[in-house]
């Protein structure tokens, strides 16, 4: 974001070198050895397109299209740096809302440079903790540039910025490493669930304006009374704590530990009842686009991948259990369990749907945002069928 009053509500810069402080560096492979996990990479993402083209339908008859999108294979900063330039771009209107709101003079200012810095800080050492976690991901957001090239901008009606699809080679390698599966089927199968991504956003022009269109009324629901934010953040640690209430409630620690484990995280219960309702819609969604391409990655599988019945066994495991207490202690307080439940309901939801109405039928739900599961459907896949087709359904 653009300096305005002579600092930023968060230090883009700082956020960026501490993250790459912090984040520890990959597994130890040689230049040779670098530069042909490179390659595959990019050999596999480009064989996926045919392979989730196909199997999806999401073309229709067509057969796949250019999707004029790069593959980036990036390392963790390189990885850190995209997402900083995502974050400015989604960000900017509530920055822009939290900086006229300041005060003015030199002591705003001075506020506002040391705001900037914690929150820089903050910023970065989130993303330190997630670099090392993520193997791909498809990046929509950031603006293009000469370290993050985009494609071109889709004209006409539903017109739509391209992104690009990031593969992190180094977490890739770690945890074909860990699992102790055959490196060329898992590089295969990661970019197969990458590329569905990238197809999915690619053949539905309107689903990039309608998500970042949902994430801006969230931000613009934001609470921006400093009385109320540290109000809510108080009462979030208290309930996910088991604190001040715990005496004071009728049941004691039971009802204490109710609080503490009905699997909400901070992020949940900070937000307003507006956030609440919004957030429903986006879960639905991202449940919606992880769950389907975990259905194509495994789908496909078996035709490209000898031994996808293993490593699927092994990764599912691995996700589930995830790598410590404090790892796991983390992903509940970021609210990364409810992403875990994505792939499992979301899943579930498309491989119900596929059976009842066949993949064509499935695809009814790039129609529109109308046609677009919503959370209750997503766990009662029969809901969706009979709103959609008119007819009982799973």
């Amino acid at each position: 974001m653009t300096s305005i009053g002579g600092s930023e509500m968060v230090d883009w810069n700082l956020a960026v070198a501490t993250a790459q402080r912090l984040t520890r560096p990959g597994p130890e492979v040689s230049r040779d050895e670098a530069r042909e996990i490179v390659a595959e990479l990019r050999t596999h993402a480009e064989a996926s397109e045919a392979h989730v083209s196909a199997f999806t339908r999401m073309y229709g008859d067509e057969g796949p299209r250019p999707h004029g999108t790069p593959v980036l294979i990036v390392d963790r900063p390189g990885w850190v740096r995209a997402n900083v330039a995502g974050f400015r771009e989604v960000l900017k209107p509530l920055l822009g809302k939290m900086q006229a709101r300041r005060p003015g003079g030199a002591g705003g200012v001075v506020l506002g440079t040391v705001g900037g810095k914690v929150t820089g800080v903050e910023v970065g050492m989130l993303l330190s903790f997630l670099s090392s976690r993520v193997l791909g991901q498809y990046e929509t957001f950031a603006p293009a540039s000469r370290d993050l090239p985009a494609g071109p901008v889709k004209p006409g009606p539903g017109e739509s910025r391209a992104g690009r699809l990031l593969l992190v080679a180094p977490n890739i390698v770690h945890v074909e490493r860990e699992l102790d599966v055959d490196p060329h089927d898992f590089r295969l199968w990661v970019c197969l669930h990458e590329e569905t991504h990238r197809t999915q956003f690619s053949a539905v022009p309107w689903l990039r304006d309608h998500i970042e269109g949902e994430i801006q009324s969230f931000l613009g629901e934001t609470e921006l009374d400093a009385s109320t934010v540290v109000e809510r953040v108080r009462q979030a640690i208290q309930a996910v704590g088991g604190g001040k209430d715990r005496d004071d409630r009728e049941g004691g620690d039971d009802a204490a530990d109710g609080a503490a484990d009905d699997g909400r995280s901070i992020v949940d219960l900070v937000q307003t009842p507006a956030q609440r309702e919004i957030l429903t819609r986006l879960t639905a969604v991202m449940s919606l686009l992880e769950g389907h391409a975990d259905f194509v990655m495994d789908g496909v599988g078996p035709d490209v991948v000898p031994s996808v019945a293993e490593i699927r066994e092994k990764f599912g495991q691995r996700r589930a259990s995830g790598a410590g207490r404090l790892d796991q202690a983390l992903r509940r307080l970021l609210g990364l369990d409810a992403k875990l439940r994505q792939y499992r309901d979301g899943e579930r939801f498309v491989r119900g749907v596929v059976k009842e109405v066949g993949m064509d039928g499935f695809n009814r739900v790039w129609t529109s945002p109308n046609t677009l599961p919503t959370k209750a459907e997503i766990a009662k896949p029969a809901e969706w069928v009979a709103r959609v087709h008119g007819r009982p359904g799973v």
